[in-house]
């Protein structure tokens, strides 16, 4: 496995990379000292990958694009010298440039890939912006999006869409098309941005060449995946329309590795040091890609991923890691109706560190909807509609005892109101969480709606044998759908309404959307119910 790049150095990225951390203005006369040039005329488009921004505050947002006139070269550079390269962006209060409020700039360096990620700071709340990148006479494609209002505010509502797990070798990312046409304020992706097995687009009818064949491992590799992902479309579409707010699961690296721990295989990674050289790499491709802030620049194989981002006093959103300071899964993962490990009360999902953080923000948060962005489902996933319990092992049925630590503080804390948000399972759920899933009169202490695949699982059905069996073995499951989709969901101060929005396919593109079926949260009312 090749080694990970020497990395840009901390202080020189808050030099180049952040206009909110050390802005290189224009006109400063920084740009002779850091040798950094607009691209040379002729080199070709350099945003092919779409422009983005993300995680927004009540000030500013963060902006991004990568430099790529030829995203998919093999040595992952997408065509660009390696040399560092000026860009410029606007702010602006419309659409046209004619309005403009913040101009700067920033280089972009090889050692990121040429991405760069300005945060914009000193913007109003809750406002409607335009932003464009310019480098080399080239002009970006123009993203919108939107500042958060002030946490002491009390807006009348919020409306947001969240995604999850979009394998482009499964099909056509059509429902980000339909995303994009929704009227929203943000958009939360909950993991598996890309998945890092080999693509040949055969099956989709858009065959790629042999660079883009076998699974990822390093940078170069990672940065050739988003590549192909960021390229298409739709997606370049919803990243342009609204600020996203994102958090990885495991396919950013590798299916289901916990910590330390690569899933267990015969690949040169099992040895602990080679993968966390390969979660560096990952991560850094990660970063290069998406819309984060310098707080999610990752220091090697670390990264703070966890964090929260309030909508004024209406809601807070809490976006965990479930990933990087696991435990390794119980029982060799998998499925098990007799794995006595998954009760350890000293195995944990999130870290110690992490749940406290957690746990205090339950205590200090005035919002009246707590909203956790979750990766796997929290609510147990009976798989046996008779009397045992056959769970997976990957989710938090493998963690039972950090499950019951958190459900229980959100009650004993007084939170109002908490509904978890979760990607993975390529299915749509609405179903109650109670403090103890092992005692049948467990009170319902908070809902979870788990949001269905972009792409993964191809087609998908309305019902299935299995959906069938779920809504058996478990009671506290309301509704089960298996098609492709996002959910989109508003909330005001009376009422929380997630619809699950729908494509009968995506094996070619085009296919409508509609609503399948509408679920509410009434305010101070634990549990889901039919709209």
């Amino acid at each position: 496995m090749p080694s990970l790049p020497h990395p840009l150095s901390r202080r020189r990225f808050l030099g180049y990379g952040s206009a909110g951390a050390a802005a290189v203005l224009l006109g400063t006369g920084a740009w002779n000292a850091a040798g950094a040039l607009p691209l040379a005329n002729g080199t070709g488009n350099p945003f092919t990958l779409g422009v983005a921004s993300g995680d927004p505050l009540p000030g500013g947002v963060v902006l991004w694009t990568r430099l790529a006139p030829k995203p998919y070269e093999a040595d992952g550079f997408g065509g660009m010298p390696r040399t560092p390269v000026r860009v410029e962006y606007e702010v602006s209060l419309d659409e046209r440039f004619r309005a403009v409020i913040r101009r700067g700039s920033v280089v972009a360096t090889p050692e990121l890939g040429h991405s760069v990620h300005p945060e914009i700071h000193g913007l109003a709340p809750d406002h409607e912006y335009f932003y464009r990148f310019r480098t080399g006479g080239v002009i970006s494609p123009v993203g919108r999006t939107r500042t958060a209002p002030v946490a002491w505010s009390s807006p009348r509502e919020l409306n947001f869409a969240f995604a999850s797990c979009q394998n482009w070798e499964a099909g056509h990312f059509t429902a980000y098309d339909h995303m994009a046409a929704e009227d929203l304020d943000l958009v939360v992706h909950l993991g598996d941005y890309l998945y890092e097995s080999g693509v040949t687009g055969v099956g989709r009818g858009t065959p790629v060449g042999p660079q883009f064949k076998g699974e990822t491992f390093d940078l170069a590799r990672y940065r050739l995946q988003y590549a192909l992902y960021k390229s298409e479309a739709p997606l370049m579409a919803a990243h342009a329309a609204f600020p996203w707010i994102h958090v990885n699961d495991d396919h950013e690296v590798e299916n289901n590795w916990a910590g330390d721990h690569s899933q267990a295989d015969n690949e040169p990674d099992q040895d602990p040091v080679v993968f966390r050289q390969r979660r560096a790499q990952a991560f850094q491709a990660m970063y290069e890609h998406l819309p984060y802030r310098i707080a999610q620049l990752p220091k090697g194989p670390d990264a703070r991923l966890h964090r929260r981002l309030s909508y004024g006093t209406l809601a807070d959103f809490t976006m965990l890691d479930t990933r990087q300071y696991r435990d390794d899964q119980p029982c060799g993962d998998g499925q098990s109706a007799n794995c006595a490990e998954r009760f350890d009360e000293d195995r944990t999902l999130l870290g110690s560190e992490q749940r406290r953080w957690l746990l205090d923000g339950f205590s200090r948060s005035h919002a009246r909807w707590q909203i956790l962005g979750n990766q796997a489902p929290m609510g147990q996933t009976d798989t046996d509609a008779g009397e045992a319990t056959n769970v997976y092992l990957d989710p938090w049925d493998g963690y039972v005892a950090d499950r019951d630590r958190v459900l229980a503080a959100a009650q004993d804390r007084g939170v109002r109101n908490l509904v978890v948000i979760t990607g993975d399972r390529h299915q749509n759920y609405a179903w109650d969480l109670k403090k103890n899933f092992g005692d049948p009169g467990s009170p319902t202490v908070a809902s979870e709606f788990v949001g269905t695949s972009i792409t993964s699982g191809g087609n998908g059905a309305d019902m299935t044998p299995a959906g069938e069996n779920l809504l058996k073995a478990n009671p506290h499951m309301k509704f089960f759908n298996n098609q492709r989709g996002y959910v989109r969901v508003n909330v005001n101060r009376q009422r929380w309404r997630s619809d699950f929005r729908v494509v009968p396919f995506v094996n070619t593109p085009g296919a409508p959307i509609s609503t399948r079926a509408s679920y509410v949260v009434e305010d101070r009312r634990p549990g889901v119910q039919s709209a």
